[in-house]
């Protein structure tokens, strides 16, 4: 074959071509796991839209059966609602969104999510998505039924016409069909939605699954999170090719200009010293910087002392209202959370949180239960390749009363949750399951989780084995009376008399025996 018929066989293929082949990247490797991700992007929309609004959100899921493998998935916000001109490309056009250029903590990060979940309907069933959207209240709704055009990456509207919304002031409705299966467990929709509930008590949420069984999660808050700023990248996170870029496409006037106002955290006098490292004169003009001279300026500046990136672009949930939650959906007798200081990896801010719920009606013969979290998206897959299972697992727990084996994650009746919050978490996939190795993220993960674990054991000691000194008291109290009779035989003292000194002595040493059995644990919370 010659090179001319070989480049006749060659043309541009487009990135929903790309992902019609390739849907395992995007979470949909099979029927039980496609039902997951379309929930999960529909509902970090739609908390994301009313976070961004300051409109506390109130959640409607539903699943509908349609046949054995054939489910509707709907899901209902009050958010603001979307314009338009811009619902056929929200829901209808891959690598389409409004966050993947922001630094600032969101949820959604790349612009695939819902299209995906429309592409993937698409594909498995041949209906189109149907959107409705109320953006005034005052006005009627938009609805919307949308195709993908798998080769122009272009959506196709089947129907666009306005309707009467009355119930709702304003929100979105999201109706998906797909080929899929309902299946309860840890990796469900129903274990997604719980754990949503635990790191959103702002949120309202109602699900109604195929069986039309009814579940209310209440919400334990009605103050809504932190709203995060929107902050420049910071020169530590930026390779050369986008430094290169970033110089192409500046709007400054000088390199010096340029360093101070398209980065966060830059000087005059920083911005001098980069330009003074790499050998450039601060007043060149930004797009005349060579490509050798724009890799002296990406060493200088990796040789400068910089400050961290401002913080304000994260929002942790923060330690009350994680205990909240984890009372809110688990039933244990003793919860305690911890917030660590904001910390950087390549230049991004992240914050670690960690909670930890323990004993009541969890199984204290199995793996403690691990809750990831990423930007308060609950992870379900890809346990074991997650920097937050390498960081439990690492982590010295019987140093806290847990049983472990070396290597392993520890055994008890304990829920842990881990909650990372960033402007841009560094996930293995576009899947966003798992969390990367990164050695910074690691280490405050450990840190929090050592907090934690400090005061789970300091728990476990004060009123755990009180409790077990107060069970070998009650077993002493109960043989008194048959002590008693047998010191009387042998030493020929009246019984009641020996019997009275035993009781007395016993009552005298009770308190100290049990310890503060009754006193709150001053490092965390108890029932009640």
């Amino acid at each position: 074959m010659t090179a001319e018929e070989l480049a006749k066989g060659q043309r541009e293929i487009s990135i929903s071509e790309f992902f019609v082949k390739n849907k395992h990247l995007l979470g949909f490797d099979n029927p039980r796991k496609a039902l997951l991700t379309t929930i999960k992007e529909a509902v970090d929309n739609s908390l994301d839209a009313c976070e961004e609004a300051r409109i506390v959100p109130e959640i409607l899921v539903e699943i509908k059966t349609i046949s054995e493998d054939r489910f509707k998935v709907i899901v209902e916000d009050n958010g603001p609602g979307i314009v338009k001109e811009q619902i056929p490309n929200i829901f209808a056009k891959l690598l389409y969104g409004s966050k993947f250029h922001r630094l600032r903590c969101s949820r959604g990060q790349q612009g695939i999510g819902i299209s995906a979940s429309s592409m993937y309907g698409q594909l498995t069933t041949g209906k189109p998505s149907i959107i409705r959207s109320k953006a005034n209240p005052k006005k009627k709704a938009h609805y919307f039924e949308l195709n993908i055009d798998t080769k122009s990456n272009q959506p196709k509207i089947l129907k666009d016409e306005e309707i009467d919304w009355p119930e709702k002031k304003t929100g979105t409705r999201v109706e998906i069909e797909l080929a899929a299966k309902y299946q309860k467990g840890n990796q469900s929709v129903d274990q997604y939605l719980k754990q949503t509930a635990i790191v959103n008590p702002h949120l309202s949420l109602v699900y109604i699954n195929p069986e039309g069984v009814k579940t209310d999660f209440p919400r334990a808050t009605t103050e809504l999170p932190k709203e995060p700023k929107e902050i420049k990248p910071h020169p530590y996170g930026v390779e050369l090719g986008i430094l290169i870029k970033m110089l192409h496409d500046t709007k400054s006037k000088t390199l010096h200009h340029f360093l101070q106002n398209d980065f966060c955290r830059v000087s005059a006098k920083v911005a001098k010293e980069i330009c003074d490292k790499a050998l450039l004169d601060s007043s060149a003009r930004p797009e005349r910087i060579a490509t050798h001279e724009a890799e002296n300026l990406y060493k200088a500046i990796n040789q400068t002392k910089i400050m961290a990136p401002p913080t304000n672009c994260v929002t942790p949930i923060g330690e009350e209202l994680i205990v909240k939650g984890l009372k809110k959906e688990v039933d244990a007798e003793f919860y305690t959370a911890v917030t660590r200081s904001p910390s950087v990896y390549r230049g991004n801010p992240f914050i670690v949180e960690a909670g930890l719920a323990y004993g009541g009606s969890l199984p204290s013969d199995e793996l403690v239960k691990v809750y990831r979290f990423a930007n308060r998206v609950p992870l379900l897959y890809q346990l074991s390749a997650c920097a937050t299972t390498k960081s439990i697992a690492t982590t010295s727990w019987r140093n806290y009363g847990l049983s472990q084996s070396k290597g392993a994650l520890p055994a008890g009746p304990v829920v842990i949750l881990v909650h990372i919050a960033s402007v841009w978490v560094p996930f293995t996939s576009e899947s966003k399951e798992a969390i990367a190795h990164y050695p910074e993220i690691i280490k405050e993960i450990k840190l929090a989780l050592q907090e934690v674990g400090r005061k789970l054991g300091s728990h476990i000691r004060k009123n755990v084995k009180a409790k077990q000194q107060k069970e070998r008291a009650n077993l002493f109290e109960k043989y008194i009376p048959e002590v008693s009779s047998s010191l009387s035989k042998l030493s020929g003292e009246k019984k009641y008399i020996i019997q009275e000194c035993l009781e007395k002595k016993l009552k005298k040493e009770l308190p100290i025996l049990l310890g503060d059995i009754n006193k709150k644990d001053e490092k965390g919370t108890t029932k009640g």
